[in-house]
């Protein structure tokens, strides 16, 4: 390791780009927010530089430490930051790295030739953010040591002792007056190392909490065939294999790893230098074009679709699919709202040549799976005609329809989208109520009946089949799937509103489920929200107050004083809400409370989604057990 260090990882491959000053004026623009996820981004940026080494063959352990102040120690046994001093800044290397913003060996491709922390900000901006660092490198036979404030060295870089190994040890503790809370979530720092060791295959990343006594180890051989294994844990996988296929053209290193289950919805995630390339890009649209090709060829070749069957599309062979392309690529160029969109145009033929090729021998020396694979295409392929031929017939139906929105909506005069908002709303008795209580000019409300389809465990001709789900897509206006066009979106907000018990929040779960499945632009859109119904209201004398939570009961109690006598009405459904009251607690944009729908993690999001709407009985009761202690208010 020390003899590569020494040939491609010098001060010479430093390159300084600019200050750091902005950084602690303006936090949230190198780490998003000072909230929850730019704290855990620190933790990440540093892991990212450890994984930039284990990229280049220089590193295969990472330790990370959360201590018991909540400061963090990141471990590597990679080649060691370099320590000499800068020919530019005339300060070390060590130093430079840590005080000037984006310089890094990464921007030079002798020192690195693929990098994920490029995408990120880097060292720097760590220690700028934290109220201390401390910087150890073990490099060249000696242990160097350097300590910072606020980005500010205290210490000059010191000789601290001696030392057989090489790496870097990167410990902070980061700045409370920048971030909201300084508490790190172990869950997420646990999730993200375990997603870097799946797609760096061989490398060894353990993970110890002080505060709590946890601790994991994540070491798979296996890389992103172990990722789809543990993804497909609680579905029912079409054949054991998991196909996987790997190559290299252009220096661009491309894996992909493949499995289909008898679900009905498609799990495809792709990433470029470890970074979850959410917005897809080059590479994804070129695996799926192969894939295309490839599953229609085979089927023409041995005449597994017949003349009269219906052509096959991209949607109908993805379905069931769970699906890991990784590829590592020397100048990744990202693009699209939130960075993680790959756009270099090479990538596209190069990851459609190395699946094509891959795929279409994978078929051919393993035909019953192909078989299996097509076969259920076949059956999607049918179920999307006869989804195609309802959807014409309700259009025909509707057209002939003077009242072609549902009979159940009361619809808004306003016809501007961004000023308009629809209500899903549980139950006649609570429809009609928000009925009453509403804004007629903006608020529209469409009661459901029951509980919808969960769409889940239904293919979309029978999901299209249900009244209610028909309802709400042609109230909607924009369509599902891969007709969905969010320019014909009738309402800029679509609240669900439904009983804080058992029944509503099954009712909230399986309409997140549609649109998650369905309709997944609308959430990232933030189209989605919650409504929040109070829980509570309490009245002592002539002061009266809605109370949302046990924890603001407590806090309003002590308000109003507990001597003397004082009434409590407990809220279980909306429908016990007068249109009024219904309107003054939730409804009223002034003062209501909406929880707006968001996905931060998609992988997460997916596993959640089939563990509590999927088939599996065992994986669900497992969740809730797991879960019971975070449930607040729910009403048995």
């Amino acid at each position: 390791m020390s003899e590569l260090n020494e040939r491609h990882y010098g001060a010479e491959q430093i390159q300084v780009l600019e200050g750091l000053e902005p950084v602690r004026k303006r936090p949230g623009m190198y780490i998003g927010s000072t909230g929850e996820s730019g704290l855990h981004q620190l933790v990440y940026e540093i892991v990212d530089n450890s994984i930039d080494e284990a990229m280049a063959g220089c590193c295969d352990t990472i330790n990370v430490i959360i201590n018991e102040d909540n400061s963090v120690k990141i471990i590597d046994n990679g080649s060691g930051i370099p320590v000499e001093l800068h020919p530019k800044t005339g300060k070390s290397t060590l130093e430079t790295v840590l005080t000037v913003l984006h310089a890094g060996g990464k921007f030079n491709n002798d020192a690195y030739k693929v990098s994920g922390g490029l995408h990120g900000v880097g060292s720097s901006v760590v220690n700028a953010l934290s109220t201390w660092l401390v910087a150890e490198v073990r490099r060249d036979g000696k242990t160097y040591r350097q300590k910072f404030e606020r980005g500010v060295p205290t210490t000059e870089l010191e000789i601290v002792g001696e030392s057989e190994h090489t790496g870097t040890t990167i410990s902070f503790l980061p700045d409370n007056t920048v971030f909201d809370d300084i508490i790190f979530n172990y869950e997420i720092i646990k999730k993200r190392l375990r997603e870097m060791a799946f797609l760096n295959k061989g490398i060894r990343i353990t993970l110890e909490d002080k505060r709590e006594n946890l601790s994991d180890t994540f070491h798979y051989e296996g890389g992103i065939r172990e990722f789809v294994h543990y993804l497909n844990g609680k579905k029912d996988a079409l054949h054991e294999e998991i196909i996987y296929a790997e190559g290299t053209k252009d220096k661009v290193i491309v894996e992909i790893a493949i499995q289909y289950t008898d679900s009905y919805s498609e799990s495809l995630y792709s990433f470029a230098n470890n970074i979850n390339t959410a917005e897809g890009g080059t590479h994804l649209v070129g695996f799926k074009t192969a894939l295309t090709r490839v599953m229609n060829d085979y089927a023409k070749k041995y005449n597994l679709i017949k003349e009269n069957d219906i052509a096959i599309t991209g949607e109908d062979i993805r379905e069931g699919i769970t699906a890991i392309l990784s590829i590592k690529i020397p100048n990744p160029q990202f693009e699209g709202q939130t960075k993680t969109k790959l756009g270099n145009s090479e990538v596209r033929g190069i990851v459609d040549s190395i699946t094509g090729e891959s795929l279409y021998n994978y078929c051919e020396e393993n035909p019953k799976v192909a078989k299996l694979i097509l076969e259920k295409t076949l059956r999607a392929a049918r179920a999307r005609e006869a989804a195609r031929k309802a959807r014409e017939l309700a259009r025909r139906k509707s057209a002939l329809d003077s009242m072609s929105l549902p009979g159940k909506l009361a619809d808004c005069s306003e016809k501007d989208p961004s000023l308009c908002e629809i209500y899903i709303v549980e139950g006649n008795s609570a429809g009609g109520s928000a009925k009453g209580g509403r804004d007629r000019r903006t608020q529209a409300i469409l009661p459901l009946r029951g509980k919808i389809l969960n769409v889940e465990k239904s293919r979309l001709d029978k999901i299209l089949s249900n009244e209610e789900i028909r309802n709400m897509i042609t109230a909607f206006g924009c369509s599902i799937g891969e007709e969905f066009n969010l320019e014909k979106l009738r309402y800029g907000k679509i609240i669900i509103m439904t009983d804080a018990d058992v029944d509503g929040a099954h009712i909230r779960t399986l309409l997140l489920t549609f649109f998650y499945r369905y309709m997944r632009p609308l959430i990232d859109g933030g189209n989605i929200y919650a409504a929040q119904p109070p829980l509570y209201k309490v009245k002592k004398g002539k002061l009266e107050r809605y109370v949302y939570s046990d924890k603001e009961l407590d806090n309003v109690l002590d308000e109003f004083g507990r001597d003397g006598k004082y009434d409590i009405q407990r809220y279980k459904g909306l429908g016990e809400m007068n249109p009024e009251q219904l309107w003054e607690t939730t409804m009223n944009p002034e003062n209501r409370v909406l929880l707006k729908i968001e996905v931060d993690d998609a992988i997460q999001a997916d596993e959640v989604f089939t563990t509590l709407m999927g088939e599996k009985v065992a994986p669900r009761r497992e969740f809730i057990e797991q879960n019971a202690k975070y449930v607040k208010n729910l009403d048995i």
